[in-house]
Formats: structure tokens, sequence, C-alpha cells
């Protein structure tokens, strides 16, 4: 059978190699740590980091060390100039949800509020219409948690000035101290659940938009009735919004 699969350059392919290890690593690198850490001979690496550090892409520090170079910002500032996190929620759920009839929401933190940028309401929302621009406490939301949760129980507590909005439903979270104790299952999960918080009858399962920087910059959220979701089950909502939290956040560049 013919090899469909695209025919790389190998120096380039290696050069890329030597970026992803000077980046991942906690401290900067010599050429001898780069080689073993890649697997590459080290008269190799030595030639590769020579021409990044022509680059820019590389800096050598005095102690012969390397970390990443200036250069590589001009494309890190570009990247995140064109990126769009709300075309890339709309192209991603038009092309992998398995959720048709439930409503996604794409929602960004300002305060202690989530304001909706974007949402495909649906019947299994219980005909609650979420709009952009719309406003909810975050204590209350499914992505407020998620944003939250990436937060100490300080910064936290600092946000909301230890003290919960008023409550939306009978269900909504009533202290502080209730609501730590759900980040705390959100951080262990990788996924938050608005159980009816913010309207009688509709559960919202979210997950955390990752950044470059591997930080939190918006929410994605699949809401749906209580009675749709014994009927769907919930591991397959659960993957379903976890996985195109992933994608988005692939494409703006988060390390996954």
């Amino acid at each position: 059978m013919p090899d469909n699969s695209p025919k790389l350059v190998p120096a380039l392919v290696r050069g890329v190699q030597v970026l992803d290890t000077v980046a991942k690593s906690k401290k900067s690198l010599k050429v001898t740590e780069i080689a073993d850490l890649i697997g590459v001979a080290k008269s190799s690496v030595h030639g590769i980091c020579m021409t990044l550090t022509e680059l820019n892409l590389l800096v050598k520090k005095s102690d012969h060390t390397y970390q990443l170079g200036p250069h590589i910002m001009r494309w890190s500032n570009r990247f995140t100039h064109e990126s769009d996190v709300a075309t890339e929620f709309a192209s991603i759920w038009d092309e992998s949800s398995s959720l048709p009839g439930a409503t996604i929401t794409l929602s960004v933190l300002e305060g202690a509020e989530v304001v909706y940028l974007a949402a495909r309401n649906a019947e299994l929302s219980v005909g609650y219409s979420f709009r952009i621009g719309m406003r909810l406490p975050a204590a209350f939301t499914a992505t407020g948690k998620a944003f939250l949760s990436f937060m100490s129980n300080g910064e936290v507590r600092r946000l909301l000035n230890d003290q919960i909005p008023d409550p939306l439903t009978e269900n909504s979270v009533q202290d502080i101290e209730t609501l730590l104790d759900e980040l705390e299952v959100v951080r262990q999960q990788g996924y938050s659940i608005d159980n009816q918080q913010v309207k009688m009858g509709m559960v919202c399962y979210g997950a955390s938009v990752l950044d470059s920087l591997n930080r939190p910059i918006a929410g994605v959220a699949v809401s749906l009735s209580a009675d749709a979701i014994s009927e769907i089950g919930e591991k397959v909502i659960v993957d379903n919004i976890k996985e195109i939290s992933k994608k988005i956040s692939f494409r703006l560049g988060a390390e996954l």
C-alpha cells in the first residue's frame, strides 16, 4: 500500500524537538542534557543550538546553557492576535458535537460573574435561553466554577468578598465553604457541574478553555434537562464537553 504520510524534514523536526525540550524544562539546559533528552547525537544538537541562537530562537547564557529566545515572542504574539476563541468554539462544536439536542455556551470570567460570548440554544435546555452578553454569578454556573477552580481558596474568597450572591434557585450554593468544597471536586475530576443552581430542572456541565500558557481563558458548558441526562448518560455528556474544551485549548496553543 502507498505511504500517504507527510514527508518531514529531519533537521526541522530536530530543531522543533530542541525548542520543545528547552521550553518544557524548569531550568536552562546544556547541549549534553538536550541531546540526552531527545536521543540525538551531541554534535547534531550543538549545530542545531548554534543555528537557533543565530536566529534568536534560543539564547546562550554565560554558563553555556540555553533558554528560549525573543524571536519566539513574535510568533506567540501573532498567534494570540489571530486566535478567536469564539470562532474556534463555533467551528469545533459544529464538527464534533455528539449532543445535537443540547445547549452549549462559551463564557469568560469578569470579576465574580461570567459573561456569555456565544451560545447555541436547543430544546434539551428546558426552555432556558442563554444570550450573548448575559451575566450570571460565577459561583452558580458550570463555567464559573471551572474558572474558580484554577484559583486558590484565598483568591476565591477575595474575589467574592467571602460572600455568596443571592440564590437563583433553591439549589444555588448557599455559603462560601460549600462552594470551596465544590471547587475541590472540580479540580479532582476535571469538569464542573451546575446542578439546577441557575434554573430548576436544568443541569450544566462545564470545562475550562486554556490559552498558550495553560491558563483559563474561557469556559464551555453543555446544558440539558435533568431528565435528558438520565437518557443520554452522564459519561457521554462529560466526555463531550471535555473533548470540546480540549480541542479549543489545543487550537489556542495550550500544552495538553
